[in-house]
């Protein structure tokens, strides 16, 4: 979340960069000002009322010594008065801090000064585009007839097992999964991230943290007995392992990569986009993350995009590289970067990956900060990205390869899968 600091001495400045995010800012962010205010104006009193409070525990010592016992009541009395004035203060200040985190959690990130203008998908700009589209063969097929035909992953055993959206993968398709994990995990180590295998359950506070709460809730599965959440992406995980942390200067950029499996409800999700596995409730993924200073994060971002495009170039994929506009970035991000690959047979591109510089948002959530050269304690910058998720891969490396012979299998993903077509 911002900070009321940044909002105080940048009101207009706040109001405007939210504009670009279409959200209507002017009503809430004055409100935390005026509620900032009253906390500064009550933390004064409060301050005042202590103060003086230690100069009467003081005083009373050296009235008794004195013989003065009058003064000694008198100071008594007025003790006890500040004592239940100093209560009213502090239960009036903790309602005023929970006020404005309540407040401040509704107010989505400001968008980085290149985020596009724009108030959908149509808007967003594409940055470049690689790769070369390959003309299928007659008779091509999308990737869930495909699946039927190879025996690769059974959709309809999915939903007898657990509901629409939760595939079962067979055979060379179960391997091409597991090839792909291993394939995605090799790569992020050999570009310097640290691996870890972090729960794919979390609490409340590690939801909060990431912003996946309360701006999200309805798209988690949600364990109501424990409280606790299906993670929708490692994200969340990886970067709460930093959640109340001081990091020294000396250890950033830290950059962690996982394997998870991800669980998303996409409610309001159907129509003929969504057929297969262009949308799933529980997918595969491999994410990475980065916590740097403020100086270095956008070189950070630089470095992410460049593994994630490595990936689907050496994947022999199709792809373009959009910079999302205002409309049509999440309510964490300041700049976020889609991967899209090319589907030949549906003709659509695909999503694959979203690449973000959160900034200090999450960062000012989860108290994730790290102590300069100079000793000064300052919020980290957090970044992350899917390096990459499985299903629509998996879709465009089915359907871009398919030959006469059966479905041929990338070179650099042969070492993985130990077979080089599928047939």
């Amino acid at each position: 979340m911002l900070t009321v600091k940044f909002i105080v001495e940048n009101k207009e400045e706040v109001i405007a960069r939210l504009a670009k995010k279409h959200f209507d800012g002017k009503e809430i962010i004055e409100r935390i000002i005026a509620l900032d205010a009253e906390r500064r104006k009550t933390q004064k009193e409060l301050d005042e009322d202590l103060a003086e409070s230690n100069r009467l525990a003081k005083s009373i010592g050296e009235l008794f010594k004195k013989g003065n016992m009058n003064a000694v009541e008198t100071a008594k009395a007025r003790t006890k008065e500040l004592k239940e004035k100093t209560k009213i203060f502090s239960d009036k200040l903790s309602a005023l801090e929970q006020q404005i985190t309540d407040n401040l959690v509704l107010v989505p990130n400001l968008p980085h000064e290149s985020v596009p203008e724009g108030s959908s998908a149509e808007d967003n700009r594409v940055e470049r585009e690689g790769g070369v589209k390959t003309a299928l063969p007659e008779g091509a097929l999308p990737h869930w007839e495909l699946a039927k035909k190879y025996d690769l992953i059974d959709f309809d055993l999915g939903v007898k097992i657990t509901g629409a959206g939760f595939p079962v993968y067979k055979g060379k398709g179960a391997r091409l999964q597991r090839a792909l994990i291993n394939f995605f995990l090799d790569e992020a180590r050999n570009a310097g991230y640290f691996e870890v295998m972090p729960p794919t359950v979390v609490n409340a506070a590690s939801g909060f943290g990431t912003g996946q709460l309360p701006d999200k809730e309805g798209q988690m599965y949600h364990c109501d007995l424990d409280d606790l959440y299906l993670i929708p992406t490692a994200e969340v995980p990886i970067t709460n392992i930093y959640r109340d942390v001081i990091l020294d200067e000396k250890q950033l950029p830290v950059k962690n990569c996982a394997y998870t499996q991800c669980f998303r409800r996409e409610a309001g999700s159907y129509g003929k986009d969504v057929r297969g596995l262009n949308r799933l409730h529980e997918f595969s993924k491999i994410e990475i993350v980065r916590i740097d200073t403020p100086e270095h994060s956008y070189e950070s971002l630089k470095e992410m995009l460049a593994h994630v495009e490595s990936l689907v170039q050496k994947l022999e994929l199709p792809y373009r590289i959009l910079r999302l506009c205002g409309g049509d970035m999440s309510f964490t991000s300041a700049l976020c970067f889609d991967f899209e690959v090319y589907s030949e047979a549906q003709q659509r591109w695909l999503e694959v990956s979203s690449v973000s510089n959160f900034e200090s948002y999450q960062a000012n959530r989860l108290k994730c900060r790290y102590r300069t050269a100079d000793k000064k304690i300052q919020l980290c910058h957090t970044l992350n990205g899917s390096a990459l998720a499985l299903p629509r891969i998996v879709a465009a490396l089915l359907e871009n390869n398919q030959t006469e012979r059966g479905i041929r299998i990338p070179k650099a993903l042969v070492p993985y899968t130990r077979f080089e077509y599928i047939d």
